[in-house]
Order: C-alpha cells, then structure tokens, then sequence
C-alpha cells in the first residue's frame, strides 16, 4: 500500500479519474448503526486494463469512506457498510480479479474495517464466479457478506441500514451520492485537497 500512496498520505481524485468518471461507486450514509454506506453498481465496471492504477483507486475509494466516518478524531476503527449491486450486469462485467484485490486490501490494510457487505440482484451465472473469489477471503471477511435473496433477507437489509441512508434505488429515502461529489469534513484534512480535484 505504502508504495502507492504518495507522501501527502491518501490518493487524489485526479490520480484515478479513469475509475472515478464511470460513476460506478457511491457513498452515503451514515447507516442506522452510524457507518458509511458505499454502494458498487457492478454493471458499470469493466475489469481495468491498468491494475496498478485499480489497486490506487480501491486505496482512494477505501480511505475517502473511513475518513467519511470519522466523528471529530480518528479512532482507528471506524467501519464501513458495503453493498454490490449486481442488477443488470453482463459478461463483460465479471471481474474476478477486480474483487480479489479489493477484498484483498480490506483484508490486508483495513482489518476489521467491514461491518457487512451485501449482495444484491445475483445473477445465476455469478455464483461460478463468486465461488471463485471466496476461496481467497478469510473466514471473518466471509461471514461479514450477506447474500440477499428473498423478502426476508431484503427486509432485514433495509431495517439493518435504516431509510433515511438507504437510496431511493432500494426502498430507501436517500439521494445516490456519487463517490466523487463527497466533501470530506474537516476531521478528514488530509482527504480534503483530494475533492479540490472534483
């Protein structure tokens, strides 16, 4: 991680416009437990050519959303609620490598950061795919991931998140947030020149 980062200590939007221009990554919240909420609309993501610049735009996706959670000082861990969406995504959408890395990096730099990532809208024909990418998740990231499948499920979820963070697009009453168009508050000053690039 270290090597990517350059010194000022986080990754500027302009370092990763190619990943942030496709609007795919959302971040709202905070949730009704007090976390935020990022949301991946997979359907617009398409594996990247650059992988170094990926792993850049994972670090600057994961830091702006724990920094969106900071309260006045860091603690160091504040968590983070995450829901993939998978409506409408195709072939040209699969990304096994993509997830990998991203898990990866949650894993390896962010311990503990995941309070729960949900799955929306899964397709038949992901499950080969993601069967593939749980054989590189440790126990504790597997447990954190609900799939939603049913009514039930779907229920919990919206209670678990709580309406007034949830977006429209989920029976929610908030507005999608794209990552980019998130203003940091100064509790996060290091995270702040990188929205003077928006």
């Amino acid at each position: 991680r270290a090597s990517m980062v350059p010194p000022s200590g986080f990754v500027p939007d302009s370092q990763v416009m190619d990943e942030l221009e496709t609007r795919k990554m959302y971040l709202n919240g905070p949730t009704k437990s007090g976390h935020p909420l990022l949301i991946c609309k997979v359907f617009k993501h398409f594996p990247a050519k650059d992988q170094l610049n990926f792993k850049k735009f994972v670090i600057h996706l994961l830091d702006k959303t724990i920094a969106s959670g900071i309260k006045g000082k860091e603690v160091g861990d504040e968590k983070v609620v995450a829901v993939m969406d998978l409506q409408n995504i195709t072939y040209q959408n699969l990304d096994a490598r993509g997830m990998i890395t991203g898990f990866q990096f949650l894993q390896s730099y962010y311990p503990e950061r995941l309070s729960k990532c949900y799955i929306l809208h899964m397709p038949g024909f992901f499950a080969t795919v993601w069967r593939f990418v749980c054989r590189f998740l440790d126990k504790a990231t597997q447990e954190k991931i609900v799939i939603v499948t049913d009514g039930e499920e779907q229920r919990k979820f919206e209670e678990e998140i709580g309406l007034d963070a949830l977006p429209e697009d989920y029976g929610g009453r908030a507005k999608l947030t794209s990552l980019q168009d998130v203003l940091l508050p100064k509790a996060a000053p290091g995270m702040l020149t990188a929205n003077s690039n928006v």
